[in-house]
C-alpha cells in the first residue's frame, strides 16, 4: 500500500513538470496574423514569431541567455526536455523574431 502511494506522488510530481500550462484568451491574440493564431492554439512555434507569442504557445522557457551582437539583440531560450532525458528544445531569437530552433 504505502509503494503505490509513493509511486503516486512521483508520478503527480513527475508529470507536473511535464507540461507548461498556457494560459491565454482568444481576445490576447485576436490581432495576430491568422496563422500565428492556429500555431498558439496547437502548441506550435513558427519562424518569424515575437517572445510573446512564442510564450503564448510553448509558455515559458526554463532558461533565457541574452547578448548584443553587432548592434543587434540575441536571446536563447531553452525548454528543457523531460526529465532532462536529452538537452531539450534551443530558440534563437534576433530583435524580438525567431529566427531559428533545433532540438538537441
Amino acid at each position: 500500500m504505502r509503494k503505490g502511494f509513493i509511486f503516486v506522488i512521483l508520478l503527480f510530481l513527475v508529470l507536473s513538470g511535464c507540461a507548461t500550462n498556457v494560459k491565454y484568451t482568444l481576445e490576447e491574440i485576436k490581432d495576430y496574423p491568422e496563422p500565428i493564431q492556429k500555431s498558439i492554439k496547437k502548441g506550435e512555434v513558427l519562424i518569424g514569431m515575437t517572445p510573446a507569442q512564442v510564450r503564448y504557445s510553448w509558455g515559458s522557457p526554463d532558461k533565457v541567455s541574452t547578448s548584443y551582437e553587432g548592434g543587434k539583440h540575441k536571446e536563447l531560450w531553452i525548454y528543457t526536455s523531460f526529465l532532462g532525458l536529452s538537452k531539450g528544445t534551443y530558440l534563437f531569437f534576433e530583435d524580438g523574431k525567431l529566427i531559428f530552433w533545433t532540438k538537441l
